[in-house]
Order: structure tokens, then sequence, then C-alpha cells
């Protein structure tokens, strides 16, 4: 089996700030994360807003300094502030509009990673870029503002591409698209792996897009791991009851098929900054038993590559969602 592409080694990620003048508790982004992504392979990672998705991803990136833990990237340590890491490993952010500077060409934009780079010659031509995210040549010459945001997402992914990077970075690739424009991003994901043999990690809260697109799901929650494995494992048989919880919350668009009422977890997520003991989604369970509250569970195999960090997941995985009264 070839080695891991990206490996990230028990990473915490806390963040201080202060309140008044005084010391306040940190945010705990992330708390001890383990995870590798293969060469070639898509990995979605899921998770609410504040699961600490994108502080993985810019931990990966090196645009955060973690307060324990390792990541390497081609077996080689991340640090914050390597050059070579940017020309390894590219993001596409969420907002692509928003990141797409408004004074240049498209054509600049696909240029400048090599100036900013110092390459005596880019890697691609502004030609070659659009063509692979299957945009036309004569959008060269526009400006971001002129573009749809399918098409501003794809200038987006092509000048990530400019570096021709080991690791592409999709936060949220699909947000605030039409049907038929999220389709197509994620073609167009499925395809540049193939013919580039890209590693991907798609950061989403779209489990639909999860599905489409990915080789392997890692749902986080309230900056732990608590469920990974190949994306026909823990999207169809979860173990996990968060896991379970965000599967149930997704849209039905047959109205046939819909739910008589959301199946959303209850409650609201605890404070990043004072995370509950034991396992951290116990207040929001409806399987909490007693040692939940007080111990943390630990990832163990339900059977081949998929891991879970459930006290009870057997049950978990065997009942429906939400569960009966009786099993409360």
């Amino acid at each position: 089996m070839a080695e891991p592409l990206v490996e990230v080694r028990d990473l915490q990620v806390h963040f201080s700030e202060r309140r008044l003048g005084l010391p306040a508790d940190p945010v705990r982004a992330l708390d001890g994360v383990t995870l590798a992504i293969p060469p070639g392979q898509i990995l979605a990672l899921v998770g609410e807003s504040g699961s600490g998705k994108t502080t993985l991803a810019r931990a990966v990136l090196g645009l955060v300094r973690p307060r324990r833990g390792e990541i390497l990237l081609d077996g080689r340590p991340v640090r914050p502030g390597q050059a070579w890491v940017r020309r390894r490993a590219q993001m596409v952010f969420q907002d692509a509009t928003a990141s797409l500077s408004p004074r240049v060409t498209v054509s600049y934009l696909l240029r400048e990673p090599a100036l900013i780079n110092h390459l005596p010659t880019p890697h691609r031509s502004v030609a070659e870029l659009l063509g692979m995210v299957g945009l036309p040549a004569e959008l060269e010459r526009r400006y971001p503002h002129q573009l749809s945001g399918g098409q501003a997402r794809r200038v987006a992914i092509a000048r990530a591409l400019a570096l021709a990077p080991a690791l592409l970075i999709a936060d949220e690739p699909t947000a605030g698209l039409d049907v038929s424009a999220v389709a197509a991003i994620l073609q167009l994901l499925l395809d540049l792996r193939r013919r580039l043999g890209l590693t991907c990690l798609v950061i989403t809260h779209d489990l639909r897009a999860a599905s489409a697109v990915a080789d392997a799901v890692a749902v986080l929650y309230l900056g732990r791991l608590v469920e990974l494995g190949p994306v026909s494992e823990v999207l169809e048989r979860p173990a996990h009851p968060y896991t379970r919880a965000l599967l149930a919350a997704v849209p039905e668009p047959d109205p046939r098929l819909r739910r008589s009422r959301r199946l959303l977890a209850p409650g609201e997520i605890p404070s990043p900054r004072r995370p509950p003991p034991g396992c951290r989604f116990h207040p929001r369970c409806p399987w909490a038993e007693p040692r939940c509250r007080v111990q943390e569970p630990a990832l163990q195999a339900t059977g081949g590559e998929h891991q879970v960090a459930c006290h009870l997941w057997p049950e978990v995985r065997s009942q429906p969602w939400p569960p009966p009264e009786e099993s409360r």
C-alpha cells in the first residue's frame, strides 16, 4: 500500500484570546485528531459549523500553528510559513468570488501564483488551466464580477491548480450553487482526480456531495473525530449517533419520501471553550448512558477500515433514528 500523502497525528489546535483585557478560555478547535489521506483519494470532512473542519484544512496548509501533534505532507513535517507547502497543497475557499481580486482579470489571477513563487515559467498556461476546468479561453479577459457563481468557482479551482499541487483542499465547493452547478463542480473534482492523480480533501456539510465524490469520510464533532472510514460504510452503515443525526437531516427532494418532521439531534452544540466531559456528543445523544458522561470513547474498529468513537455503536447501528423511547 502506498504511503499516505497527508498524515495528521494527534493534532490539537487551540485559539487563545482575551475578553475585556482578561485571559479567556481558549477555543478548542481541534483536540487530538488523527487521520491519513492516501495518494489519489478524495476524503470528505463533514460536520456542523464549528466542528473544526476549516481549522484542520488550514493546519494542513501550515496556516495555523498546532498546540500539539504533527502534520506530514509527502512524509515531511508541515510548519507555518514554508514555501514548499504552498507548491504541494492548495486550497479553494468557500466564497470563491471574494477570494478573487476584483481589480485584475482572470488571466492575471491564473498567472499570479507563478509570479508570487518566482517561477521562471508557469507550470501551466492560462489557456490550459481554463481548459482543465471546462471554461472557454476568452474568459481570461473578464474580471471576477463578470463571472457567474459557477464560473468563479471554476476559476478559483484553476488558480489552485496553477502550481501543479499534489493536494487540493476544497472548502464547501458547492455552497451557494444551484443543483446543476453543484453536479458540474462535483464531476469536475472527479475528472481532475482521474486526469491529474490529485488527492483531495473536500470540506462539506452536504452529505449528498460527500457520497457523490468521496472515497472515505471523516466526521468531526466539536474538535474530535467521531467516525472515519470508506464512504459506503460510514454513510450507509453509520455507527455514531452524530453521523446518524446528520444523515437523518439531509433534505429529501421527493415529497413522497419526506419525513413528517426534522430528525435533527436535540439541543445545541456546546461551547468549544468548555466542551463536555466524556463523550462530547452525550448532551445531545438519545442513547447516552452514565459512562458516556465521564469516559471519553476512543476510536475503535467496527470491521475493516471503519472506525467509530462510541461506547454503544452496535446499538446505534442497529436501531432507527431517533431510537425508540424505551431505549433512551
